[in-house]
């Protein structure tokens, strides 16, 4: 959790009392506020400045949480402090004295929150989520004295409005938009109650989006199913061996464990024989917050509902969805939703396609059974030997974690120019003894980047799902700052002496969040707020470099067979590229109707909303197949009720994907393929280096010579094109 919105907060304290305007006595009682501050926060290491090799690097091995809550008191202590000096400069608001100090202030805060993360996504526990519950409001609370300072505003209005702004640079000039915007969208420009009413719905929405995760997270740790070995039928041994380390690792050696978690999950549904169990496995995952206890979340949805198109009415917009994507790259909940309908269609008539010859299937081996979502995967793997004579478990044993990710280190050094080296043994602190931390390094120069850690396996109080983040980004206007970037998944640990398999879609999933570490570790950017995401775009990257997955270069050299050291042969890999669309309906259509019930959500009166009842009438009037259900069921969608950096923008990955379809086929047709070395010069250059330096229409432009084109994604995945 950095803040309300990234594009605020940064400054130092010297340079602010340093800029003209603020008399003698002023600085000496900001100074001395802010020297008490000081004082104490020395003492914390969540607080305290990065120390050790690579230019500082985090304090993993001082967390304690008893120091967590003072961190976060003092940090927020001195970062009012550093708004105090920017307000109390009594010289006219330029660049220099205004957006430059904001763009320094709360290193602090920032290093606390580094830590912050770590609790909650990595090492999550009952206490951390008693702070958290805590805190939540508290620092809303905050946040909202920042954004409603009304002379801190006022300054940052009149550098927006002044004649100074043309003569900034580009990354100057956007940034000053960046910054007004963010403050005039979250309420800088009420007063009185209605300001007052902003910042309570804030602070009473963050213990809401708390709450919803940790209901979730709570589920996925309560539910664990056991198994005897008379209940392995149709597993492979590598899902058998994790299963038995997963059960050990819970105190119940000699069973077996399903947890409740995707990576556990999927294989379970897509190998198990025993229908009865698949089907209690999917039903325990997909109801998770829906269980009518404790955890339950359908009321939370309703009020976070509520609470969003109250706080946006305030600000005169129709519903929550239209302020949402003001000033993302769709514009407005119409154009995002028209993209999405047009696929839609296609998208559901492949899946009568795909269950049709599951049904097939089915009846053959008299199963005597109507295709329902416990047997989707099952099935789905069923056709895909048939059809297309390709086993996805011989498939993995290709897939060894470690290799792929030499692949990717291959991959960042044909298009990056980077190297990636271990560090040595206990240099860098880690925490947790899975963790791993490699330099990147300028392959030509031998420049210091930054470092990369990598955490890659699932554990009971991380979080689902696969993410990438930064403890430090990459600056240069004050002073050259390295990056600090990091990839974390739930892959299944393999059995001790023995790799981790994975799936291919779980190594598609692991070049995707590879690809927002390359973005990190790309940039080449001056302040802090142009690494601000537009979240319709900000997947592009990394969906595009899922697409070198299937690139020659790395099938031929590191899908290797796990126990001979064998390439994976040519059929089997001509087996994979020919089979590149299969089940490209269930993939599409349980995305889209997450992506389409978040946009629907948040362009209905809540007073109108009932969470169960409003999934099922609104996917019913979509036409949703009856044989799948949508990838993030409502009570567990974290991604639209945990926070709201995906609220009303979950289709941000289908526009990212119409980029990436777009782009992958200027790669194809370079006479270099994806390795062409112009191209991807430009690629660098232009999607990668820039961040959100440039607004992104303009960059993918500079790109590619021209806006993207949606047939290029119906291209992609096998739907008929249209105009």
């Amino acid at each position: 959790m950095k803040r309300i919105f990234v594009t605020l907060l940064s400054t130092s304290i010297i340079f602010a009392l340093s800029a003209c305007g603020i008399s003698d006595s002023e600085k000496s009682k900001q100074t001395a506020k802010i020297s008490t501050a000081s004082e104490t926060l020395n003492n914390n290491p969540l607080v305290a400045k990065y120390t050790g090799p690579y230019s500082g690097v985090p304090a993993f091995d001082q967390m304690k949480l008893d120091d967590l809550r003072p961190a976060l008191e003092h940090g927020m202590q001195l970062n009012l402090a550093e708004i105090d000096v920017i307000v109390a400069n009594t010289g006219p608001a330029t660049f220099a004295n205004t957006i430059m100090p904001l763009e320094k202030a709360g290193s602090e805060l920032d290093r606390v929150y580094t830590y912050w993360g770590i609790w909650s996504a990595n090492m999550n526990s009952p206490e951390f989520r008693a702070i958290q519950k805590e805190m939540a409001p508290v620092l809303s609370a905050f946040n909202s004295k920042i954004t409603g300072n009304q002379q801190l505003f006022a300054r940052i209005k009149a550098v927006y409005e002044s004649d100074e702004l043309s003569r900034l640079s580009a990354e100057e000039q956007r940034i000053t938009w960046l910054t007004y915007n963010g403050f005039a969208s979250n309420g800088a420009t009420l007063a009185g109650e209605a300001k007052a009413r902003y910042a309570a719905i804030n602070q009473e929405l963050a213990g809401l989006h708390t709450q919803f995760a940790n209901n979730v997270l709570a589920d996925e740790e309560k539910y664990v199913l056991f198994l005897t070995k008379d209940q392995l039928s149709g597993l492979p041994d590598s899902v058998v061996s994790a299963a038995a380390s997963a059960a050990k690792s819970l105190g119940q050696e000699g069973q077996y464990a399903i947890t409740n978690s995707r990576s556990s999950m999927d294989p379970f549904l897509t190998y198990s024989d025993e229908r009865d169990l698949r089907e209690k496995v999917w039903s325990t995952y997909y109801s998770r917050g829906n269980n009518g206890d404790e955890a339950d979340n359908n009321q939370l949805i309703k009020h976070i509902l509520t609470l969003r198109d109250e706080r946006v009415a305030l600000l005169g917009y129709d519903n929550y969805a239209q302020w949402r994507l003001e000033d993302r790259m769709a514009q407005n909940p119409e154009n995002a939703m028209a993209l999405m309908l047009k696929v839609w269609p296609a998208a559901i008539a492949r899946v009568d396609e795909e269950v049709a010859d599951m049904q097939a299937i089915a009846d053959v081996e008299k199963a005597g059974i109507k295709i329902a979502p416990w047997d989707y995967r099952y099935y789905a793997e069923k056709v895909r030997k048939d059809k297309y004579v390709l086993d996805s478990n011989e498939v993995k044993q290709y897939l060894q974690l470690d290799k792929l990710r030499e692949a990717m280190f291959y991959v960042a050094g044909r298009l990056f120019n980077f190297k990636f080296t271990p560090v040595p043994a206990g240099s860098v602190p880690v925490f947790q003894e899975d963790v791993k931390v490699w330099e990147v390094n300028d392959l030509t120069t031998g420049e210091h980047i930054g470092l990369w850690y990598l955490d890659p396996y699932g554990r009971p109080g991380k979080r689902s799902g696969a993410w990438a983040t930064t403890y430090r980004s990459h600056t240069t206007f004050d002073g050259n700052k390295t990056v600090l970037a990091s990839n974390n998944s739930n892959f299944v640990k393999g059995a001790e002496g023995e790799p981790s398999l994975i799936s291919w879609d779980d190594a598609e999933t692991y070049f995707h969040e590879f690809g927002h570490a390359l973005h990190f570790l790309s940039a080449k950017v001056k302040y802090p707020t142009s690494h601000s995401g537009v979240r319709d775009y900000t997947e592009f990257q990394s969906q595009l470099l899922e697409r070198w997955l299937t690139t020659d270069e790395v099938i031929n050299n590191y899908l290797v067979h796990y126990k001979t050291g064998e390439p994976i042969p040519a059929e089997l890999v001509a087996k994979i590229k020919k089979a590149a669309t299969f089940n490209e309906g269930f993939k599409t259509t349980e995305y889209l109707a997450s992506a389409i019930m978040d946009l629907l959500y948040h362009t209905t009166d809540p007073a109108l909303i009932e969470p169960q009842q409003f999934e099922k009438e609104q996917l019913a009037a979509l036409g949703m197949p009856a044989s799948m259900v949508m990838r993030h069921r409502s009570t567990q969608f974290g991604h639209v009720f945990s926070g709201e950096g995906y609220s009303a923008g979950y289709y941000g990955y289908m526009w990212a994907e119409v980029l990436t379809s777009d782009a992958a086929e200027a790669f194809a047709q370079a006479p270099g393929g994806f390795y062409d070395k112009t191209l991807s010069e430009k690629l660098v250059k232009y999607l990668f280096e820039i961040r959100n330096a440039m607004d992104p229409a303009e960059a993918y432009r500079l790109f590619r010579g021209r806006d993207a084109k949606v047939e290029a994604l119906m291209r992609d995945r096998g739907f008929p094109v249209t105009q």
